[in-house]
């Protein structure tokens, strides 16, 4: 006797589905994406590479301020000659003083705002944007005590590595 297959047939729809978990999840990472989502702040400075192309037109008065970070320090140069350096202090960048030549360099030539940085190879990048943030922008007290105001230096960076 050949046997007969009997399933049991449900009437309607006994299923549920328990969102339960998911609204959990939503109540905890809601609030969290958008408490970090405040803190996060993208930056982007434009930068150029220096080219070796020579213009068909020189320049014979042009200045260009060039800053050449080395292991014994930073040298200034004016794009021919060195201008000054800056020997490191306790083993470390003497960003201080860099920062009060390139005010003493704007002032000298307003109508500049152009620089290179350049880097010797091995020498750490923190020391690039540190060096970059000082040849764009300084740091002057104001009127008022224990606030300070950016003032621009040399907006148009360009970056390379050094000779």
């Amino acid at each position: 006797m050949a046997r007969k297959h009997h399933y049991k047939r449900r009437k309607g729809n006994d299923y549920e589905i328990d969102v339960t978990t998911f609204l959990n999840l939503m109540v905890v990472l809601i609030p969290f994406l958008l408490i970090t989502a405040v803190f996060s702040r993208l930056t982007i400075v434009e930068l150029d590479l220096p080219s070796n192309a020579t213009s068909a037109v020189p320049q014979q008065d042009s200045f260009r301020v060039e800053v050449i970070v080395r292991e014994p320090g930073i040298e200034i140069s004016n794009g021919t000659a060195i201008i000054a350096t800056v020997p490191k202090k306790d083993g470390d960048y003497d960003l201080e003083s860099l920062s009060e030549m390139m005010v003493a360099l704007k002032q000298e030539y307003p109508d500049i705002d152009s620089a290179s940085v350049l880097m010797e190879a091995f020498i750490p990048y923190d020391y690039l944007i540190q060096v970059m943030d000082i040849v764009r922008t300084v740091e002057l007290p104001t009127d008022v005590e224990n606030e300070y105001e950016l003032y621009a230096l040399f907006s148009d960076i360009s970056v390379g590595d050094a000779p």
